[in-house]
């Protein structure tokens, strides 16, 4: 019985998958362009954690499409210019939004 039930639902998640598309955001991004933009979040952050001048917890990094957008806080116009040198130079990126603010 609980074969008959795991069955069901496995039917049910296939039939969702199939008639959203695996829309997974509000701009109908798949789930391959989601997995993507979200591993290239990753390395974006793991190279600021890498370089010294960079704080990786003062700044965020988001992704969509390829394109990093970066936003938060630098300490001088050099960490600001330093942060998105490492973003455009991760694999992957294809343009980067500089939104940090320099206090």
């Amino acid at each position: 019985m609980k074969i008959a039930h795991a069955l069901v639902a496995v039917a049910a998640t296939f039939s969702l998958v199939q008639i959203t598309g695996c829309a997974v955001a509000r701009d109908q991004q798949t789930v391959g362009a989601y997995i993507d933009d979200a591993t290239l979040t990753t390395r974006v952050k793991a190279r600021f954690a890498e370089d010294p001048t960079v704080s990786a917890a003062a700044i965020s990094v988001e992704t969509l499409n390829g394109t990093v957008q970066l936003s938060g806080f630098a300490k001088s116009n050099e960490e600001r210019a330093a942060a998105e040198r490492l973003a455009k130079a991760t694999s992957g990126v294809k343009a980067v939004r500089n939104d940090i603010v320099v206090r």
